[in-house]
Parts: C-alpha cells; sequence; structure tokens
C-alpha cells in the first residue's frame, strides 16, 4: 500500500490531464493527447493510465467521503 502512497501525486497529475482533456473534447471538439501522441499505441497507453489513475484514487475518494465507515446513529430512550 506504501508503493500507491508514493505515486498517488503522479496518478493526480494524470487525472487532471484527463479531466483538462475531456473539457477541451467537450467545449472545442479537439483531443489534445490525440493531437500529442497521435492516433497509435502511445495514445492507448496513455488512456489507460488516466484509467488506472482514476481507478487507484477510488479508495481515498471513499474514505476522504466516509463511506463504509458506518456509524449506527444512537436512537433516542
Amino acid at each position: 500500500m506504501e508503493m500507491v502512497k508514493r505515486f498517488e501525486p503522479v496518478a493526480l497529475l494524470l487525472m487532471v490531464i484527463g479531466a483538462l482533456n475531456w473539457g477541451m473534447v467537450g467545449l472545442f471538439d479537439t483531443n489534445v493527447i490525440s493531437d500529442v501522441f497521435g492516433s497509435g499505441t502511445l495514445t492507448d497507453i496513455v488512456y489507460v493510465l488516466v484509467g488506472v489513475c482514476g481507478l487507484l484514487y477510488i479508495p481515498r475518494l471513499l474514505d476522504s467521503l466516509h463511506i463504509g465507515d458506518h456509524v449506527p446513529h444512537a436512537r433516542g430512550t
């Protein structure tokens, strides 16, 4: 798990790059990743890395939202 913690800043950077790319696709109908890397295997690798980084951040997101840490509420007596 320590390795994942060390990878988090890189994962966050890749997720931001992916989000900015989707914003460019939505606003201007241009895919910056495809423009930079072409339409080959390297572009596919970048997309896979962005997706994996998103998956790696799910536990941290759930932890920060306190999902899964269910504490039963005390009922008034």
